[in-house]
């Protein structure tokens, strides 16, 4: 099995996962269980890994990089996002309610927007260089549109989507057991998923492959996407026909 070669090493990698769960701690989540998987692949091969379970944290709404300049008392962000950006993977993970990403998840959406104007030391948007996956557990239909929703997200403020990057596990429609729950002959609900297994694995491995190549070369090259270039005056004569 792929996940069990431990010669592949990652060492010098950071990853942050972020639960979108909205049952607070202690209690378990569900969704704790499906992160441990690509948790501790990474963890097997040298990848640092941090799990941040949102609705634990002191996180205000909005769109700026910190809601206290915009009348919150409070608002952990600013520390949580030095996290984010000493990290090389990002992982959103959370539930599915009525066929959506729960709103935990959205918040950590709206906060990474929030910093995606802040520019590297290379002139581009903070989060290039950076790869981004999510992983969905739920009740009900949905995996594929809350993953497409939240890789959109994440490519669009700057991070890289290596293929298959989403994975996740939903049970029959309709009320019953969640994943990792014990079933009545002792194996845990889920747990023998091989879809999901599989899944997981895949996409775990194809966020240290990418993040990998990106830090050994340095991120994504810095020409065609500086804003700091932009806002000295386009490098482009649009006006030229030959653009036209």
């Amino acid at each position: 099995m792929v996940d069990n070669n431990t010669d592949i090493d990652f060492s010098g990698l950071k990853a942050i996962f972020f639960n979108g769960t909205l049952t607070k701690s202690p209690e378990p989540s569900h969704t704790d269980r499906l992160i441990h998987i690509s948790q501790n692949i990474m963890n097997m091969h040298g990848i640092k890994t941090s799990v941040i379970r949102t609705i634990d944290q002191d996180i205000a709404t909005g769109v700026w990089p910190d809601m206290t300049e915009h009348g919150w008392e409070k608002d952990q962000w600013p520390e949580i996002y030095k996290g984010v950006m000493a990290a090389d993977v990002l992982v959103l993970a959370g539930p599915i309610w009525l066929g959506d990403n729960s709103s935990e998840t959205k918040k950590i959406i709206e906060r990474l927007y929030a910093c995606s104007s802040i520019l590297n030391d290379k002139g581009q948007y903070a989060f290039y260089g950076k790869v981004g996956g999510c992983l969905i557990t739920g009740n009900e239909d949905g995996i594929k549109h809350c993953a497409m929703n939240v890789l959109y997200s994440l490519q669009h403020v700057g991070y890289t989507i290596p293929p298959q990057a989403d994975a996740g596990w939903i049970g029959e429609a309709g009320p019953g057991p969640s994943y990792g729950d014990d079933r009545e002959d002792g194996t845990k609900e889920g747990y023998d998923n091989d879809f999901t297994n599989r899944n997981t694995t895949f996409m775990t491995w194809n966020l240290m492959h990418a993040a990998k190549m990106l830090k050994d070369n340095g991120g994504i090259p810095a020409y065609g996407n500086q804003r700091s270039e932009w806002d000295a005056g386009s490098r482009f004569d649009f006006a030229n026909p030959e653009y036209r």
